[in-house]
């Protein structure tokens, strides 16, 4: 498909876009407006979820095609053919957001939906691998300086281990930095991830290799797909990487069968909470580094946290 038919594509999933980057408001976002709940985010960690700007200026490219995505990953490159402008993507999808959100005004009160229009947290995650956006350092840069910014989120599939280099060299590291986890090897990495890079393993594990040295909160995301990556054996491998890698914090959450996932994958293959906190167990058995620290049943997701880190949990404590 070409670009303007993506765009068209996307509009109709209720993504705001500004040229090639785009912003969408997420069940969670609007759970927070109506008053019925906050993300794991904000419960594990302080992010706000009712301001919450979940972002992306590469909407269109990623060197995964992972086969649990919600997104239409199908339709995907591995390299951006434009690159956005941070200093206009930024106002242009504050005001993308807030056309989302507009309708929210007749059904809850004024000052909910102010508050939400607010740019407290911002989620550099929605679609797309963002490393793989050329001004990422220049845009994380803006975000952090702008008035009423509390905490900014990256997460990344730890393709571009350069990228985050030049993150830390610029100075323009995030407030917490999450790589993605799918497998302990290679064979199976690439099974789910569909990686397009030549040496992906390889940059895989140099980005990996950079967790304990950055100087930013580090979060390794593993996302459990039953009867995929949840075996025993996989098991050991994973507790013997994580406590290599020693990042901050580990999550252990489901995938969930939703969007474009649900063509690839099966309904079983989304795990239960329970499976989720038994794995976490089992993985803690073998991880002296880390300790259980929370939980969310609603989100299917576990929280560890490494007995060294020297971050509190939580950024920012909210009612």
């Amino acid at each position: 498909m070409k670009l303007d038919e993506l765009i068209v594509d996307f509009k109709k999933k209720k993504y705001g876009f500004f040229e090639s980057s785009s912003v969408q408001i997420c069940e969670w976002n609007k759970q927070a407006i109506r008053g019925k709940g906050n993300c794991y985010k904000q419960d594990f960690y302080g992010a706000d979820t009712l301001s919450c700007h979940q972002i992306t200026p590469v909407t269109f490219w990623c060197n995964n095609s992972c086969i649990f995505c919600w997104r239409p990953n199908e339709y995907m490159g591995s390299k951006p053919s434009m690159t956005v402008s941070p200093e206009k993507m930024i106002p242009a999808l504050i005001e993308e957001r807030k056309k989302l959100l507009i309708g929210f005004y007749g059904s809850v009160k004024k000052s909910i939906v102010d508050s939400a229009l607010e740019q407290k947290h911002w989620a550099i995650s929605l679609s797309g691998e963002p490393t793989l956006y050329k001004k990422l350092s220049e845009l994380i840069t803006l975000l952090k300086k702008r008035k009423g910014t509390e905490t900014v989120f990256l997460v990344s599939n730890g393709q571009n281990p350069k990228k985050l280099l030049e993150l830390w060299k610029k100075d323009s590291l995030p407030t917490q930095l999450y790589i993605s986890m799918v497998s302990p090897v290679e064979k199976n990495y690439k099974k789910i991830t569909f990686n397009v890079e030549k040496n992906g393993w390889k940059n895989y594990l140099r980005s990996l290799a950079l967790i304990k040295l950055l100087p930013t909160r580090t979060v390794i995301r593993l996302t459990l797909i039953k009867n995929i990556n949840d075996s025993d054996e996989l098991l050991e491998k994973f507790a013997e990487l994580l406590e290599v890698v020693q990042s901050d914090f580990v999550e252990i959450k489901s995938y969930m069968w939703i969007g474009m996932s649900r063509e690839r994958l099966k309904k079983e293959n989304m795990p239960e909470h329970d499976l989720i906190k038994n794995f976490s167990k089992k993985l803690l058995e073998k991880m002296p580094s880390y300790k259980f620290e929370n939980e969310k049943i609603e989100s299917r997701i576990v929280l560890l946290k490494n007995r060294n880190s020297k971050y509190k949990t939580k950024i920012i404590n909210r009612k």
